[in-house]
């Protein structure tokens, strides 16, 4: 896990948080520097980074133990990230905010899913949340060139698998951490009516009073916003929330 905060930051466990994290495809999250965060940083909150399974970070074996029937190393790995935030003191469950996008989103989702109490804010931007369908689905692009990276529902032995961990087909009637989800309508790889009917089903069964939103950008695909600067307007309506 990469971290940053403020000099002077006191380990009182009550700082916020905003952890983020992708893990998949092999793709790594490295630390840059980012100016988008610098906001953040400055009203006292910790942003970090969990370098899940599932991404290169750790070589090509950080990456096989994090897809297929190893998955839930990758949400189990964010969850410890999580725990060791609040064990060593920089923070507490209701101010650890996470943030995911697309497979990110998937994994975000999942920990919520898994472990509600461990969470303040869950923020699943264009979310990967309704595994068995859409790998169900031959006609969505990307399906069939990624059965080595989830599996084949029409496996038996895959289909279960993804069952047990699809934020979709899990979800329990308890309270849940306000949630933010983010669509784009001509979103070609997860379409924008995946966690619309997430929202609907989540709001179905959960229980509390805690926030459910959905945002579509009806201009907008998988990258977010297109504009020069709206993609910044994006940014501060996730912060915000």
């Amino acid at each position: 896990m990469s971290m940053a905060y403020k000099k002077g930051l006191k380990k009182d466990g009550k700082n916020p948080v905003l952890l983020y994290g992708y893990g998949a495809y092999g793709a790594s999250s490295e630390a840059s520097f980012n100016t988008n965060i610098l906001s953040l940083l400055d009203r006292g909150f910790i942003f970090a980074i969990g370098h899940v399974r599932g991404g290169s970070e750790m070589g090509r074996e950080w990456y096989d133990e994090g897809k297929l029937y190893y998955k839930k190393n990758s949400f189990t790995d964010f969850i410890a990230c999580t725990e060791h935030l609040i064990n060593e003191g920089f923070s507490s469950s209701k101010k650890i905010g996470i943030i995911g996008g697309s497979a990110g989103g998937l994994l975000v989702g999942a920990c919520m899913i898994m472990r509600p109490e461990l969470f303040g804010a869950v923020i699943c931007k264009v979310p990967f949340l309704d595994v068995i369908t859409s790998m169900s689905d031959p006609t969505i692009p990307l399906t069939t060139l990624e059965y080595d990276q989830w599996g084949n529902p029409e496996n038996k032995e895959d289909f279960e698998y993804m069952l047990s961990y699809s934020p979709y087909d899990n979800i329990r009637p308890v309270e849940y951490p306000d949630l933010l989800l983010t669509t784009g309508f001509n979103d070609p790889r997860v379409a924008y009516w995946e966690p619309a009917k997430f929202m609907a089903r989540l709001r179905d069964i959960k229980k509390g009073d805690n926030l459910v939103l959905l945002q579509t950008n009806f201009s907008a695909g998988h990258a977010g916003a297109s504009g020069r600067y709206d993609y910044l307007k994006e940014n501060v309506f996730d912060f915000a929330f």
